[in-house]
């Protein structure tokens, strides 16, 4: 009987890049250093850990366009709170803002857990989870 070692691959800084992720929720601006370590780990990773900077990279950009598109609806609803019909819109706006929020711990969390175990995360180009 053989048995056969196989190598896992090194998940020291994605782990770091999804902790620098859920930082952002307390500073805001740490999930901007772990998009740089994300691309700039990407082409040297291995299949597993490239899963994940992917998934990295993809969850940055889906939630910064999410985030902006929020604001933008804030602001209209803002504006035309003053005439009340801004008021259902600015109710929307939250809701999209807790809906990214939920999305993107969700995210983090669960790639988090995959790279934990030395996985690699199942579906990086998935929109949800």
């Amino acid at each position: 009987m053989t048995t056969e070692y196989v190598e896992r691959e090194d998940t020291t800084m994605a782990t770091i890049c999804y902790a620098l992720y859920l930082g952002a929720f307390l500073t805001g601006i740490t999930a901007v250093v772990g998009v740089i370590i994300a691309y700039a780990q990407r082409d040297s990773a291995g299949p597993a850990m490239r899963s994940h900077y992917v998934f990295l990279i993809r969850t940055f950009w889906i939630g910064l366009v999410v985030m902006v598109a929020t604001a933008i609806v804030a602001g209209i609803g803002a504006l035309l709170s003053i005439i009340l019909i801004g008021i259902p819109i600015l109710f929307l706006a939250g809701a999209m803002g807790t809906l990214l929020t939920v999305w993107y711990a969700v995210r983090c969390i669960l790639g988090l857990v995959a790279c934990a175990r030395g996985d690699a995360y199942p579906r990086p180009f998935a929109v949800l989870a």
